[in-house]
């Protein structure tokens, strides 16, 4: 299987193979306490509605790098924290497992994977991926191992579904290849009016008997030896304003140097979340030279998630050895003496 995307309309006349396997992994950023506040990951423009009886708080507004004073921004959008009555009102915020949105409603036939499960615990950096024999655990009792199954992840939050891009990653990363990810996820499945489901399901743990491919896995020290090296391109997948150095997010200021600016948030049509056409993505980044076969390709971006979906467009587009830089900005700003460039002063 060449193709990382699989349509709406594709899963749905697929729905009863018994070889597919459907992953929900949906996640959310909650704030301790909280029993329904979450993070929406888009520009807000003000014209949405809050949730009966719930409030708004736009966070991130004010706030800025004290360093350098520039504006403070993640990806470069503004967060929307939806609280709802019965949140709590003090504590910090964590990754929050999907489960309970996914009980209410889901994709029939689908599991849910916690992505806290599936990283690891004791990482130096935050949520770098799981050793290969503990994510081998967690995937097979999630019903994936069978290299004859063929696996489809989405997750159900809006903008792109970098949650599901980040599980195709490390499952192909440790071995499993039958892999794709649902184009529009559980918002343009259920937009279009296709079935739902709810309550808990329960996945049939099987063995999974995939090895580890190093060459997806890219360290600070391989990032080190590619800056300037013509035969690498290093991608930064956060936003233009990021790679300037006009937001400061993930605890530095700028972008590892000779990295080129592809952000992740480009490939998709934001009114639904489908992507842009094949051919039009392949006219957009050809320049780029991300999709030349002779190039080795490494992407970043604050915490090894948006890197993935680049990643995973890239490899639709026919480069799939595009290796990720799991600790990204988080691992790279840790040490002040690595090098950040900006564009501005």
């Amino acid at each position: 299987m060449t193709k990382s995307i699989v349509t709406t309309k594709w899963l749905s006349k697929n729905l009863d193979d018994p070889k597919l396997r459907i992953v929900d992994v949906t996640t959310y950023l909650r704030q301790a306490g909280a029993t329904a506040g979450f993070f929406r990951t888009l520009p807000f423009t003000g014209k949405d509605e809050p949730a009966a009886g719930a409030v708004h708080a736009d966070i991130f507004r004010d706030l800025t790098d004290e360093a350098s004073k520039a504006p403070f921004v993640i990806n470069g959008t503004t967060m929307r924290l939806t609280i709802h009555p019965d949140a709590g009102t003090r504590g910090h915020y964590r990754f929050w497992s999907g489960q309970e949105t996914h009980e209410e409603s889901h994709i029939p036939g689908a599991v849910h994977a916690d992505i806290l499960a599936l990283c690891d615990p004791e990482g130096r950096f935050p949520y770098t991926a799981l050793s290969h024999d503990a994510f081998a655990k967690q995937a097979g009792a999630l019903g994936i191992g069978d290299p004859d199954t063929f696996v489809v992840i989405y997750d159900q939050g809006i903008g792109i579904s970098f949650w599901a891009s980040r599980l195709w990653w490390q499952l192909r990363m440790e071995g499993f290849e039958n892999v794709a990810v649902l184009e529009g996820g559980f918002a343009k499945w259920k937009a279009e009016g296709r079935p739902v489901a709810s309550g808990e399901v329960t996945p049939t743990k099987v063995e999974f008997t995939g090895s580890r491919r190093e060459e997806l896995l890219a360290t600070v020290e391989e990032v080190s030896r590619a800056i300037g090296d013509p035969s690498q391109i290093i991608v930064d997948s956060l936003s233009p304003a990021d790679y300037r150095g006009e937001t400061a997010s993930y605890g530095g200021r700028g972008h590892i140097p000779s990295s080129i600016n592809i952000y992740c948030g480009d490939h998709t049509n934001p009114a639904d979340n489908s992507f842009l056409g094949y051919d039009e993505l392949r006219a957009r980044l050809k320049p780029t030279g991300v999709l030349d076969p002779d190039q080795k390709v490494i992407t970043y971006c604050g915490g090894g998630f948006g890197a993935t979906w680049n990643a995973l467009v890239f490899h639709n587009l026919g480069k799939q050895d595009v290796a990720v830089f799991d600790g990204s900005m988080f691992e790279w700003s840790s040490d002040k003496s690595r090098p950040l460039e900006t564009a501005v002063g």
